[in-house]
């Protein structure tokens, strides 16, 4: 039973008490949510022409592009950013909105987690920060051990910062667990002070990953990835090979292809030409790197922004002529290309149908 789609799970409720009482059960939820067999969608976060914010949801199967609706999303959060997305969960970060003088609170910063598709969410407000210049890269995931959400919360100085500061700690974690309904600090295992982590994440596993950049005793800059093990909430260094740690940190970025983290190294030409190389980290006795393929642009710029269920990259295209920017989904097989939407800004985050959150008594409805 647990492999039917959502939907249908939710009209069975209504077979029987014995039904109700299995589909509602943490038991069943936490297993059904594991699957990976449940349908796939891409959650797009974009600017329109305008440059106002929109969403769109594509089911990622055969009929992409056909099938596309607009997600309803919580009304309790503006101008929000997606954090990103784990076990059909989509994590927002936003300011408070007030529905009674429609009014907008910059003072008060809301993470909120919302399970699209069924409709229910739940917000927190983020701690503050102690110092204006200090920089905050949140984070989501589901831990797939316990199945309890977590939200990360990163607090460091920024790398321009001079280092002889009156701050000793220039590393703060703090993590917010469904579980446990409240925040704490992290004391131990944190990263080197040397160390700066970038957004986007990506979830894969037990691990949060991202891109980061380390400043070594002979001030040498070298990249390398950084993983958050959420078992045991303790930080990982994972080395890159040369080519990729000594390259320009801001040619490169994380993305997901399937269930393995990928690497996005982008290189520029003296005509302007751009192209993208993608790297897939092997897991074995000894972590490596695997260059896949590369993507080349016809002209102007190009930006992997996530990857579909078979593969084929998402990419957001500018070719200098015209406007607004194209996003294109790419398959490396055929050389076929979509271009369902033209925006700016795009952010594509993959999530599957689950029942996470069903039945929290500290949940909306939206």
């Amino acid at each position: 039973m647990m492999r039917l789609p959502v939907k249908s799970l939710m009209q069975f409720r209504s077979v029987s008490k014995a039904w109700k009482s299995l589909i509602d059960s943490s038991e069943f939820v936490a297993a059904q949510s594991v699957l990976h067999t449940h349908p796939h969608h891409l959650f797009v976060w974009y600017k329109d022409p305008r440059g106002e914010i929109k969403y769109v949801s594509f089911l990622d199967d055969d009929s992409f592009p056909q099938q596309r609706f607009v997600p309803t999303l919580p009304l309790s959060v503006k101008l929000p950013r997606i954090v990103g997305s784990s076990h059909g969960l989509l994590c927002l970060d936003g300011y408070h909105w007030d529905p009674e003088t429609s009014e907008i609170n910059f003072k008060k910063r809301l993470a909120v987690v919302c399970n699209p598709s069924i409709r229910k969410s739940i917000a927190f407000v983020v701690p503050d920060i102690l110092y204006a210049r200090q920089e905050i890269v949140l984070a989501f995931g589901v831990c797939p051990v316990t199945i309890d959400p977590k939200i990360i919360q990163i607090t460091q100085l920024p790398s321009w910062m001079d280092k002889k500061t009156e701050i000793s700690n220039l590393w703060k974690v703090e993590v917010y667990s469904f579980r446990s309904g409240k925040w704490k600090s992290l004391s131990t295992n944190l990263p080197s002070n040397s160390i700066r982590i970038r957004q986007p994440q990506v979830v894969i596993d037990k691990f949060i990953y991202w891109c980061s950049s380390c400043i070594d005793s002979g001030l040498r800059t070298h990249n390398l990835i950084m993983s958050f093990d959420m078992t045991d909430e303790s930080f990982k260094v994972v080395d890159l090979p040369e080519c990729l740690a000594s390259h320009p940190f801001a040619r490169l970025s994380v993305s997901k292809l399937g269930e393995s983290l990928v690497m996005l190294q982008y290189n520029i030409n003296t005509e302007e030409q751009v192209w993208c190389d993608v790297w897939i980290m092997v897991n074995g006795a000894q972590v490596s790197f695997t260059k896949q393929y590369t993507i080349k642009g016809q002209r102007g710029s190009i930006k992997a922004v996530g990857f579909r269920k078979s593969g084929g990259p998402i990419m957001e295209v500018d070719d200098y002529l015209s406007e607004p920017t194209q996003l294109v989904v790419y398959e490396p097989n055929s050389g076929h290309c979509d271009d369902p939407i033209r925006g700016y800004s795009f952010n594509v985050n993959s999530y599957m149908e689950t029942l996470l959150m069903f039945g929290r008594s500290d949940c909306s409805s939206y």
